[in-house]
C-alpha cells in the first residue's frame, strides 16, 4: 500500500471524507440522512452517487476517533475494484487517520488456499512535504506493526527458535541492527539454567537472540527484553485443550519487541536500542522439567517450580539478569505473562509495573499518543509474600490465586540488579496481543499490541 502525498490531487477513484461535528455538504447530508446516516461517533456510510464514503467524528481531540473511523471506511471500500482513494481531513488529522487506513486493512490469509485481494493500491492525501514526512513515518510503524501481527499468527510448526531467528536476520538485512545469537552451548555456557529447564522437553533447541541498533551521538539506551514462547502446551502442568488453541501468540512479546527495534532503526531515532528474546519451546516428554524441580538462574538464584505453565516468567529471568549488564537507561520487559492481567484489565489493556512512578507515568503517556491502552499494577510487600519457598530463594508462582499478575511482575523483580530497578518497568501484554474477535482498527488474532508503544516511548527519549 502507498501512501501518496500531492499538492492539488484531480483524479481519483474514490473519496474518504471525514465530516467533523456535521459539517457536511447539504446535498451529500440529504441523501447521507436517506441512507439512515445518524452523526454517531465514528459513523460511515457510502454514497455511491458520489463516489465518496462519509466518516463522522464529534470528537476531534480523540485521535483514536480517526483511526476507528478510517478503519471502517476502508474495510468498506476495499471491496470495491478501487485503485486509489482520496482522503479529504485537515491535516493535522492525517496521521491518524493514515494509521487507521493502514492497519484497518490488514488481513491474514497466509495459509488460505483462495486469497480475497483488494485492488486498493494508493492512499492519496492532499497537503505539502512537511505532511508526507509525517505519513511516510506512520508508514514505516505500521508495516512493522503489520510484521509483528504476521509473526504471531504464523503457526508454531512453522516459527520455533531457529526459524524465528531466521525470520529476523533477513528482516533485518537492510537495516542498520547487529545481530548476535546464542545457541544451546552459549546459553548453558552463560548459565541460563531457568531458560535451559523449560526448553528441555521440546526437539526445538532454545535461542536467545540479541539485536543492537547503534546510531552515532546517541546518548540515550533502552534495552528492551521479549518473551518468546513459540509454543506453550503447558509442559507437565498442561493445559486443557481450549486453552492451548491459540497458543502460538506467546511469542507476541519477543516479536513485539524485535519489531519495535526494526521501527525505531528504520526511523533513525537518535537513541541505541537492543532488543533480547528469549526463545523456547514449552513441551511434555521425558526429558520436561517437573513442578517439585529447582533450578538456578542466570544470577545464581533458585528457584523452586511449582507449575510448569507458569514458564515465561522463567525464561524473562534469565534475559533480564543479562539485560542489566548492558546497563541501559531504560529496562522494559513485555511478555504475554498472566491471565491474571486480562482478569484486572480486559482483553485490550497492557499492564504495566515497576517501582518507578515518574517511568510508569512515561509509558502511561506513550500510551495516550500511540493509542495503545496501558494500565497500572502496583507492587506491594504483602504479596510479595506469596513467592516463598521452603526449599528455594522462590516459588514460581504465587501461592494464591489472587494478584497473578502483580506477582509474576514480583517475581521478575528478582532478577533485576539493584542498580536497574528504577529504571525497570513490566509490561504484561497478555489481553491486547492475541483477541478471537476484531477490535476497532485491530484485527482478529495477533495485533502488533507493544510495537506503537515502544516506538512512542522511543521518540521521547531523543526529544
Amino acid at each position: 500500500m502507498n501512501i501518496i502525498v500531492k499538492k492539488d490531487i484531480e483524479t481519483f477513484d474514490y473519496e474518504i471524507e471525514f465530516i467533523v461535528d456535521k459539517q457536511i455538504d447539504a446535498n451529500l447530508q440529504k441523501e447521507a440522512e436517506f441512507l439512515g446516516f445518524s452523526f454517531k461517533e465514528c459513523e460511515v456510510v457510502t454514497i455511491q452517487s458520489a463516489k465518496k464514503i462519509l466518516v463522522h467524528i464529534k470528537d476531534c481531540k480523540d485521535l483514536e476517533n480517526f483511526k476507528i473511523g478510517a478503519s471502517k471506511a476502508v474495510k468498506v471500500v476495499k471491496n470495491f475494484a478501487v485503485k486509489d482513494l482520496k482522503i479529504t481531513c485537515a491535516d493535522e488529522f492525517a496521521p491518524a487517520v493514515a494509521e487507521g487506513l493502514i492497519l484497518g486493512l490488514y488481513s491474514f490469509d497466509k495459509y488460505k488456499t483462495e486469497k480475497k485481494q483488494t485492488q486498493l493500491r494508493d492512499l492519496i492525501f492532499t497537503g505539502d512535504d512537511n505532511l508526507a514526512k509525517a505519513l511516510e513515518a506512520v508508514a514505516i510503524v505500521c508495516q512493522y506493526v503489520n510484521f509483528a501481527r504476521d509473526l504471531v499468527n504464523s503457526h508454531p510448526e512453522e516459527i520455533y527458535p531457529a526459524s524465528f531467528v531466521k525470520v529476523m536476520k533477513d528482516e533485518i538485512a537492510e537495516l542498520p541492527i547487529e545481530c548476535k545469537v546464542l545457541d544451546t552451548s552459549d546459553i548453558q555456557e552463560e548459565k541460563m539454567g531457568a531458560i535451559l529447564a523449560v526448553a528441555r522437553a521440546s526437539r526445538h533447541e532454545p535461542r536467545v537472540l540479541h539485536l543492537s541498533y547503534k546510531p552515532k551521538g546517541a546518548t540515550k539506551k533502552i534495552v528492551l527484553v521479549g518473551k518468546g514462547l513459540t509454543y506453550d502446551s503447558g509442559g507437565l502442568s498442561l493445559k486443557p485443550s481450549d486453552f492451548m488453541v491459540s497458543m502460538k501468540s506467546d511469542k507476541s512479546g519477543g516479536v513485539a519487541v524485535s519489531s519495535a527495534i526494526m521501527a525505531i532503526a528504520k526511523l533513525g531515532l537518535d537513541v541505541e536500542v537492543h532488543a533480547i528474546v528469549g526463545l523456547v519451546e514449552n513441551m511434555i516428554g521425558g526429558d520436561a522439567y517437573k513442578p517439585d524441580d529447582v533450578i538456578v538462574a542466570r544470577n545464581g538464584k533458585t528457584i523452586e517450580v511449582k507449575n510448569t505453565d507458569a514458564e515465561g516468567r522463567l525464561v524473562l529471568a534469565d534475559c533480564l539478569d543479562y539485560a542489566c549488564e548492558l546497563e541501559p537507561d531504560y529496562l522494559f520487559d513485555m511478555a504475554t505473562l498472566t491471565g491474571a492481567c486480562v482478569v484486572a484489565f480486559g482483553d485490550y489493556t497492557t499492564g504495566i509495573m515497576g517501582h518507578n512512578e515518574k517511568l510508569k507515568h512515561g509509558m502511561y503517556k506513550a500510551g495516550k499518543v500511540s493509542g495503545e491502552l496501558v494500565g497500572s499494577l502496583p507492587f506491594n510487600r504483602y504479596l510479595k509474600e506469596l513467592l516463598k519457598s521452603p526449599v528455594a530463594d522462590m516459588s514460581n508462582i504465587g501461592s494464591s490465586r489472587y494478584g497473578g499478575a502483580i506477582t509474576a511482575g514480583m517475581f521478575l523483580d528478582n532478577f533485576v540488579s539493584d542498580a536497574m530497578k528504577e529504571k525497570w518497568l513490566h509490561l504484561d501484554i497478555a489481553g491486547p496481543a492475541f483477541v478471537d474477535k476484531e477490535w476497532g482498527y485491530n484485527p482478529q488474532g495477533g495485533s502488533g499490541a507493544g510495537v506503537r508503544l515502544l516506538v512512542e516511548f522511543a521518540k521521547t527519549v531523543t526529544n
